[in-house]
């Protein structure tokens, strides 16, 4: 984590912690550092999702841009990947979106992509952190025509519906599909994709008002789309997330298909089709335990990272791997995008649906979800990352497991921000798992006071 930027760009409280002037700043340094090697006008899009505060720090960031002599071109309201992908179509040098993702209205964001499309790396992020918070280097202050503007594209969305479109070789006619927007960026471009496909569509929370985005609703409150699946009998339910980079299903009975089993759908079609790499699939440690069982008997590899679509891509970059991703519905299909995005993961899904004539419910069958137990040990912060040097802490781990037997796991991590240790347990008996992992965290607080 950096002085600044987070997992995830920029974040914070809008106007108080992320302010006007830090979002300046940010545009400001962002643009000088990712277009200083261009001997042109640099062009830089920017995007954002539907939350009050995106005006706002829009003025500022693209005022930002300006001050150094860039073009900013503003895209309007798209999702995050949209910005990625429009990015490299427009040959930009940069692009930025203004979101908060799945976060609550207060919190905003500001997010950069390589021209590549690609989130940036540790190394650029440190060194615009480093102009911002060190002066540690002079940005240049054009005047004059050598100053830089605005202008505005108004074909942004219809270009990136017609992309993702583009990324299945089949319609959806007869599938009848049910959405939620979570009121965020996906409330124009899910519908008209999914309509423009053939499909019936029915939609909720698809009318933000700047206030509403995530608000009980969406991927991170699926509560709404399961009850509104059954009540229109549709075969499908999509819950997007605030700024649509990633997306959880629902089956034609109101069930939870999460992102482990949306990949785990997919990448069995790639592989039958022999577009799997090296019949890997990438995950992270978080990932279900049934996600694994099914890949060993089904022949299918699973490579694992740390928690973080960061470490996903970089995983999926290194080894040529073409998808990889989170239970949280954020998935790469790196063939199509460089980022997690929620519309082309519903289309591959979707793809699958129609071609193999299955239901939704059949096909996530394919694997068990085993219950997970998460309990939290209140530690010293000083401690929380020595939790494997105690002795009794390392054996009391090490007799669980071997209690498990290749049916259950203990991930134990320590909290990022927080004084915690978590601890997670997987296995087949939700009332064991949970006696076991209380047990766990009571000796960890014991032992890390």
């Amino acid at each position: 984590m950096g002085r600044l930027f987070g997992t995830d760009g920029v974040r914070g409280v809008a106007n108080t912690e992320l302010t006007p002037e830090l979002a300046f700043k940010v545009g400001q340094a962002g643009a000088y550092v990712l277009t200083e090697e261009t001997h042109h006008r640099p062009k830089i899009l920017v995007g954002k999702d539907t939350r009050i505060s995106g005006d706002m720090l829009e003025a500022a960031l693209i005022a930002g841009i300006c001050s150094v002599g860039a073009e900013a071109i503003s895209i309007g309201v798209v999702p995050t990947p949209a910005v990625a992908y429009l990015t490299r179509l427009y040959n930009a040098d940069a692009g930025v979106v203004i979101s908060a993702s799945h976060n609550p209205v207060e919190y905003n964001g500001i997010k950069y992509f390589n021209n590549k499309g690609y989130k940036l790396s540790d190394a650029i992020e440190e060194r615009i952190e480093a102009i911002i918070l060190d002066n540690a280097e002079e940005i240049p202050a054009p005047v004059g025509a050598e100053i830089g503007h605005k202008t505005e594209n108004e074909n942004a969305l219809d270009d990136y519906v017609k992309f993702v479109k583009s990324t299945i070789d089949c319609n959806l006619e007869g599938l009848k599909i049910a959405i939620d927007c979570a009121n965020g960026a996906s409330y124009e471009s899910a519908p008209i994709a999914l309509f423009e496909l053939g499909a019936e569509v029915s939609v909720i929370n698809n009318e933000p008002d700047g206030t509403n985005i995530n608000l009980n609703c969406g991927s991170t409150h699926i509560e709404q789309l399961q009850k509104f699946v059954i009540e229109s009998s549709a075969d499908v339910g999509l819950a997007f997330d605030g700024d649509a980079d990633r997306v959880l299903a629902i089956d034609e009975k109101g069930n939870l298909v999460d992102g482990d089993q949306i990949m785990a759908i997919c990448a069995l079609d790639l592989m039958e089709q022999g577009k799997l790499k090296d019949n890997t699939l990438v995950a992270t440690v978080m990932s279900n335990l049934g996600l694994f069982i099914m890949a060993k008997e089904k022949g299918l590899k699973v490579v694992q990272t740390k928690v973080g679509d960061r470490y996903v891509l970089e995983e999926m970059l290194d080894k040529g791997y073409v998808l990889g991703g989170e239970q949280s519905g954020h998935i790469i299909f790196l063939q199509h995008n460089t980022t997690g995005d929620g519309m082309i993961t519903a289309l591959q899904l979707l793809s699958v649906l129609k071609k193999s004539g299955k239901k939704l419910s059949e096909l996530a069958s394919v694997m068990q979800v085993l219950p997970q137990v998460l309990v939290n040990a209140k530690v010293s912060n000083e401690k929380k990352n020595t939790y494997m040097e105690d002795e009794i802490i390392a054996k009391a781990i090490k007799s669980l497991e071997d209690t498990f037997a290749g049916n259950g796991r203990v991930l134990i991590r320590p909290s990022g921000t927080e004084p915690l240790v978590r601890v997670m347990i997987e296995g087949q008996d939700k009332n064991f798992l949970q006696e076991k992992a209380e047990e766990l965290a009571r000796l960890i607080e014991e032992r890390l006071k």
